[in-house]
């Protein structure tokens, strides 16, 4: 129970990695905000699953990230329910793929709203507490595109290279103030979102499914399977520890290799 004592909020954390990492923290035995886009009623179940699972106190708040506003006050609100924030997972991202000069003004507007803007009122919003306290764990959940590219993602690419970059620097500013700041970067993990990526790049590269995910979506990961979502909340947790005070400003790539080339 090393991170006994605790509060974490992981943002996107209904599903796929999100939920993972908040299922990993609770067993560490944090105390987890759950968030995503579904009423309270309707994230109820989930919540109370996870209580029963873990034995630790669960709570859940909608918000929806593409608002500065609402970023903020999921912080509030977090604070409100547990007494504090130790630790903060920026996880909650979208995607869309599509040839640059094909790709929708709306969708980069909200691609970058959530995947970018989120994690810099998430952060501004909890670093205060993290100050006063004297302690804080701050870990990104980025991209290997953060550190690489793919045609037809360039908005996605762009916005995990800032999430990156946002990370660097917040470690930078926080670094005596017993902060951490980190990027994890998985390669391709086998949630929602991936799956309607397999599904978007059939349509793009006009393949079946089965082809996309050998030839397209694991083709640059040498291992040639999908990372699993338990494995980057495994990492997290590490990060979130004491053994890993002196890891700060890194990006911590989860990717079979893909970026070794």
């Amino acid at each position: 129970m090393q991170l006994a004592g605790k509060t974490a909020l992981v943002t996107g954390s209904t599903s796929g990695i999100g939920l993972a990492v908040a299922r990993a923290l609770a067993l560490a035995g944090a105390k987890v905000m759950l968030n995503g886009s579904r009423s309270a009623a309707e994230a109820e179940p989930l919540r109370a699953q996870l209580a029963a699972e873990t034995g630790a106190g669960i709570g859940y708040t909608p918000a929806n990230l593409a608002l500065g506003s609402s970023a903020r006050q999921l912080v509030e609100a977090t604070i409100a329910a547990f007494g504090g924030l130790d630790i903060l997972v920026n996880n909650a991202g979208i995607q869309h793929v599509a040839a640059l000069d094909a790709f929708p003004d709306e969708t980069w507007d909200q691609l970058i709203a959530i995947n970018l803007s989120s994690v810099f009122h998430t952060t501004k919003a909890a670093l205060p507490g993290m100050k006063a306290n004297g302690w804080g764990r701050i870990i990104n959940i980025a991209s290997a595109h953060g550190v690489v590219a793919s045609p037809f993602k360039a908005p996605y690419t762009a916005s995990k290279h800032a999430v990156v970059g946002l990370t660097k620097s917040v470690a930078l500013e926080v670094a005596e103030q017993g902060i951490t700041c980190n990027a994890v970067c998985p390669g391709y993990v086998r949630t929602p979102l991936v799956e309607k990526q397999v599904v978007d790049q059939a349509r793009v590269h006009n393949l079946p499914e089965d082809r996309v995910i050998r030839e397209v979506i694991l083709a640059a990961q040498p291992s040639k399977r999908f990372v699993e979502a338990d494995e980057v909340a495994a990492f997290v947790t590490f990060l979130c520890s004491e053994a890993a005070r002196s890891v700060t400003g890194s990006v911590q790539l989860i990717d079979g290799g893909w970026t070794a080339r």
